[in-house]
């Protein structure tokens, strides 16, 4: 007897419906072809002890199982369930009505219960725009699938609780997830503040101009500073996530399995913090099997690069083309796959080895050239891909030992939150643009226009600081940023002076 059921591969961060045909008929051994992996292969044997163990029996006869299309690759332990529901269909150890209007996925344990998958989310949505009825998968991941509307979503414990909704000996009720609701409640969580930093006014509001152009920065300071501690109170004054930002978010977690147990949405930007001895590939993505890395997975947030000079070079020059596209490709012999890459850039680093160059109090220890030797182990084309460059000195103890309580987060955000929607109203022509940071050189003349006073300036700072070419388009970005800040249609000669002071690693002798 021939039987369909039906589950889905993930490929990037979408997926593709597969149709598991199992033929059971005269004839002995088990046959799975369609190009499965080893991990697929090995399903047999799962399924036989998890059969024998809740009470039903492989079929002693000939079982063929085809995974369609036949020449996608199927990767991974998730198509379990699919084929022990349709082998005891096949071999008419059941009868299951309906089945063929469901996705139906989950690893099996040898004593019939369920891990959990990878990817439900993108499965989910795939398994709607086909019109399927609805969606079996192991309960630990159910909430993340279930924000998808329209769509039946049953968490299961075990292969019993699938066979017995079936065949009508029991009722399952399915997984509801109030998107909206908890999207918006959980929004406002966050342990860290901008208000528990001491001090550091000026580092805060070149973080604010940072928040509110979606500039890349980078902080340069000696050790104990707050450079970490300021970092991570970034995601805290960006633009709260739109649902349909959260959706994509979650779908490059999911697909990572990276959501956790009972997770359902991403509501907060995320905040990577890679070590530096991570390798290209685990950065970027890639693999045998490949899977997002942590550009992807900063996507819509923060990605916080310490101690930048201290990660391989490959591994930053790597990053220079998503920095630019926003997307990274992965390619393969017979396929590609594209994860989005939409993140900000935050890196820091000490000025010098010993970590005390230009320190107000100790003295540098570093031999000559060392310093310039240091810094040049982060390129030019990267360096040219960060706005902002952030002198942090420490913080004295009279800042440390004040009562006063520093501004809110919240009350930075309104502030990003208004220089954003201008800049939205700005590009809203432009597709794929959404703030300063993103104009190209082409827009630049037409949107950072200047006066001549304020060119005079720019021109002057330009000769006496000895800044780079490089420079130029940086400092009528973050000026036209500070000018969307203040409210300003016009960048004025104070925006212009304040966009010129982050521009530190441009200038020449900086490192003696």
């Amino acid at each position: 007897m021939l039987v369909k059921t039906y589950g889905c591969a993930v490929y990037g961060i979408n997926a593709t419906p597969i149709t598991v045909e199992v033929n059971v008929g005269q004839g002995t051994k088990f046959f799975h072809v369609g190009l499965p992996d080893n991990a697929v292969k090995e399903s047999q044997q799962r399924i036989e002890a998890a059969l024998k163990n809740t009470g039903f029996k492989m079929p002693g006869k000939k079982v063929v199982v085809n995974m369609a299309p036949a020449d996608i690759r199927k990767e991974g332990s998730a198509y379990d369930l699919t084929i022990a529901m349709g082998i005891l269909a096949a071999s008419e150890q059941i009868v299951a009505p309906g089945m063929e209007e469901y996705i139906i996925m989950g690893e099996l344990s040898l004593d019939g219960g369920l891990q959990p998958i990878k990817g439900s989310l993108p499965i989910a949505i795939e398994a709607r725009k086909n019109g399927f009825k609805g969606f079996f998968l192991p309960h630990q991941n159910a909430r993340e699938a279930a924000i998808v509307s329209d769509l039946d979503v049953y968490g299961i414990n075990n292969i019993k609780e699938v066979i017995e909704f079936f065949t009508g000996e029991a009722t399952l009720q399915p997984t509801v997830v109030n998107t909206r609701d908890e999207f918006y409640a959980a929004q406002i969580q966050s342990e860290f503040d901008f208000s528990d930093v001491k001090g550091q006014e000026n580092i805060k509001r070149s973080l604010e101009i940072a928040a509110a152009g979606g500039h890349n920065v980078i902080l340069i300071g000696p050790p104990g500073a707050g450079k970490t501690m300021l970092a991570k109170r970034l995601p805290t004054i960006l633009p709260p996530l739109t649902l349909h930002e959260a959706l994509e978010t979650t779908k490059i977690h999911s697909v990572a399995g990276k959501m956790g147990k009972q997770a359902s949405l991403i509501s907060v930007r995320p905040f990577r913090s890679p070590h530096h001895t991570i390798s290209d590939v685990a950065l970027v993505g890639g693999g045998g099997i490949p899977q997002p890395g942590e550009i992807s997975l900063a996507h819509n947030g923060v990605l916080f690069l310490d101690e930048l000079p201290e990660f391989k070079r490959t591994v930053l020059e790597v990053m220079r083309q998503p920095l630019e596209e926003r997307r990274v490709t992965i390619s393969r012999a017979k396929f590609s796959v594209e994860y989005p890459a939409s993140f900000m850039l935050v890196a820091s680093m000490n000025p010098c080895p010993c970590g005390f160059y230009n320190h107000p109090e100790k003295e540098c220890v570093c031999a000559p050239g060392v310093v310039q030797k240091y810094l040049n182990r982060i390129s030019g084309p990267l360096l040219d891909r960060i706005d902002l460059h952030v002198e942090v000195t420490p913080v004295p103890f009279s800042e440390l030992s004040k009562q006063r309580l520093s501004e809110k987060s919240e009350d930075i955000r309104k502030r990003v939150v208004e220089a954003r929607q201008i800049q939205a109203q700005r590009y809203k022509e432009n597709e794929g643009i959404y703030c300063n940071a993103q104009m190209s050189s082409k827009m630049l003349h037409s949107i950072c226009k200047i006066s001549e006073e304020g060119n005079q300036l720019l021109k002057t700072a330009m000769e006496r600081l000895g800044l780079s070419a490089r420079a130029y388009d940086r400092i009528l970005k973050v000026s036209r940023t500070v000018a969307d800040l203040a409210g300003s249609e016009d960048i004025r000669t104070e925006h212009l002076a304040e966009a010129i002071q982050f521009r530190s690693l441009d200038r020449e002798g900086w490192a003696g």
